[in-house]
This record gives structure tokens, sequence and C-alpha cells, in this order.
């Protein structure tokens, strides 16, 4: 008689654990109150791309921003072809004006890559922008593709978060400044890394970021700048003291992930929003957590009990990927929060929240 094997999953890594993990889940549950005022969508055939022969992209999605004087920029992902999905960033600039008065439904748009493949760590494309200040500077921190990505003999480091940073004597230019890693006994056990930025809190940059390892688990982590590598291409930074925030739900979501860049509520305290993917149709939805940084660590401070937005436009539902929201970019205006999301993996949509509507959804979900 053969005896039948059972392949065993491998034990998941074991990160410590933020304060008010264990209650986060507990507060969670699988239920949608949708607090997203839906502004507009923008469509890849409205878009021309200045510096580049395809003149309009087949798609457009994944968007970042920053508002500066009245006009809002926007960083997206644009797909050029469709044999490897090799990804670019572009940067469009748009009135204000035009997401509240409805013309961001039909106007058209000029814009121009400012971010390509030219690393080993971006060679196969750069995906997801997520756009934010620190201090003065502006940053973008996207995903890149690595030169493993399509390696099938070569499982890690498939995709690494890449820095860059706005030349402000020349907005229109980026430099490729950073790299960021896991350390180095983590070094063979990382798959792919995602959904990254940073943020600096009392002048500690925190880094956000949700690596997917070899044990098949992905993992919300918050860590601290650490070690620098110089490299022929870019700095490597090494992130430590990775903390836990958060795991999906059991039996309803595959996995979490960060969305935007947080909105700063407190001298140590933010709010980020957070993608869960359900376990039965992938789509995609969103909720947010009170992440506070104190002496003792990371704490969460609350979350909503529901998720504040889900898939129900019919460019959210229907796309090259169905039911995906993925907001990449917030900007703060008074007591609202402007967002950009990726709707379907096709197009750009806009959406307005009421700040003090969020912070009451949070209360209701507070655990400190």
């Amino acid at each position: 008689m053969v005896p039948i094997r059972v392949r065993r999953q491998p034990p998941r890594f074991v990160f410590p654990k933020a304060l008010g993990f264990e209650d986060a889940r507990k507060i969670r549950r699988f239920e949608t109150r949708d607090i997203v005022r839906r502004l507009g969508v923008l469509s890849p055939n409205r878009v021309f791309i200045n510096n580049y022969p395809a003149s309009t992209p087949p798609v457009i999605f994944n968007p970042s921003l920053l508002v500066e004087d009245e006009i809002v920029r926007v960083y997206a992902r644009i797909v050029v072809g469709y044999y490897k999905y090799v990804s670019g960033i572009v940067e469009l600039e748009i009135p204000i004006e035009d997401l509240f008065s409805g013309n961001i439904n039909i106007n058209y748009y000029a814009s121009r890559i400012v971010i390509a493949p030219s690393t080993k760590y971006d060679l196969w494309g750069a995906e997801d922008p997520r756009v934010y200040k620190i201090g003065e500077s502006t940053y973008m921190t996207y995903t890149g593709r690595s030169i493993n990505y399509f390696n099938p003999a070569v499982r890690i480091e498939r995709t690494m978060p890449v820095t860059a940073i706005r030349e402000e004597l020349n907005e229109r230019r980026w430099k490729k400044v950073f790299v960021h890693k896991l350390p180095d006994e983590y070094e063979e056990k990382m798959v792919s890394n995602k959904d990254a930025f940073l943020v600096s809190i009392d002048g500690r940059k925190y880094f956000f970021h949700r690596p997917h390892m070899i044990d098949e688990n992905y993992y919300l982590l918050i860590g601290v700048e650490g070690r620098r590598d110089r490299t022929d291409e870019l700095t490597e930074i090494v992130v430590n003291d990775n903390r836990e925030i958060m795991r999906p739900l059991r039996g309803k979501e595959l996995k979490l992930g960060w969305s935007t860049p947080p909105v700063v509520i407190g001298r140590n305290r933010v709010i980020a929003l957070i993608h869960g993917v359900d376990n039965l149709i992938e789509a995609y939805r969103v909720f947010a957590a009170e992440i506070q940084f104190t002496k003792e660590g990371v704490v969460v401070a609350a979350v909503t009990p529901s998720y504040i937005m889900a898939p129900k436009e019919s460019y959210e539902i229907f796309g090259d990927r169905p039911y995906t929201i993925f907001p990449c970019g917030l900007w703060r205006r008074d007591d609202k929060l402007l967002i950009s999301y990726g709707a379907g993996d096709a197009m750009i949509g806009f959406g307005e929240i009421d700040l003090n509507d969020l912070i009451g959804l949070l209360d209701k979900g507070r655990i400190y």
C-alpha cells in the first residue's frame, strides 16, 4: 500500500504584535457602511500621454494624489501592453473644481510618464504609487516588479517597494533613491512586498508595508528605518523592528493591505485606510484604523467595525479586475478627505469622506 503524503503548510512567521492587535479583529464585522461620496471617474480614453508613442493607455488606475494651488496632481499606474502587463506611472494635472463640478466625467487631460522601469528593482514594472509629504519634500513609494518577477527558478523578492523624491526645482522630475528590504534573516523568505509608504512621527520614519512570505501568508506590518546599504543603483534601506498590526477576518478575508498614506490627526496619531480582500470572489473593500505611536510601540487605537467603502458603481464592479476598489491617494481639505482610487483595475475614481463621520465610526470601534 502506497502511503499518502500530506503536504504541510510551513508555520507562520512570528512578528511582534502591535498593542490592540487581537481587539481589532474582535471588533471588525463583515459588513459595510459606505461613507464615501463618489465625485466621478476618469476613463483611459480621455487621457493622452505626451511623452510616449501610444497616445492613450488601455487602462489607467490605482492613482495617488497631492493638491497644490488648487491643482490636483494625480500619479497613476498605466499599462501600455498586455503581454507582460508592464506598468509605468504618469502624472496628470486636474483643476480641483473639475472634481466637484462633475467635469472630471467628461473632460480630457494630458499626462506624461514620470516613472518608468529602469533598475533591477523595477525592470518589469512600476505599480501602485503612494505620494506624500515629509517636511518640505515630496515622496513617492511604488511597487517595483524586480528582475526576479517572471523567473520561475527565483521565488524571492519578486516585488520591492521603491521610493523616489521629487526634484523641487523641476517638479516634473523624480529621482529614485531607496529600495526597502526586510532584515537579513528574511532575505530569502519574502516572495514580494507591496502597499508601502513612509510616515514621519516625531522625527522618526515608520515604514508601512505588506510582505508576502514563503509561508503563503500576507503580513500587515509597520517597521522603522534601519541600516542603509548603498548599491550601484539605489540605496537599500533595511526595515527593522516590524510590528504586525492586524490579520484578516477568519473565514471571510484572504488578505489585508495598506491603502493610502494616512492622515495625521495628532502629534502621534494617524488614520490609515486598509483594504480587505474577501475569500469568496476576491472583492476589495476598505476600512479604517487609528494608529498611535508611543514609547511602548505601535498601538491600534481604534478600528471601524464595518467597511467604509465597497464596490457599487458600474466602473467599480466591472473592469479588468471585477469588484475592485483600490485607494492609493488621500488629501485632507479642512474636515474632508479627498481620495483617489483604482476602479476595476481600469479607471480612476475620485471620492470624498467627511472626516467627522469617519472619526465617529472609529469611536464605535475604539480600543485605546
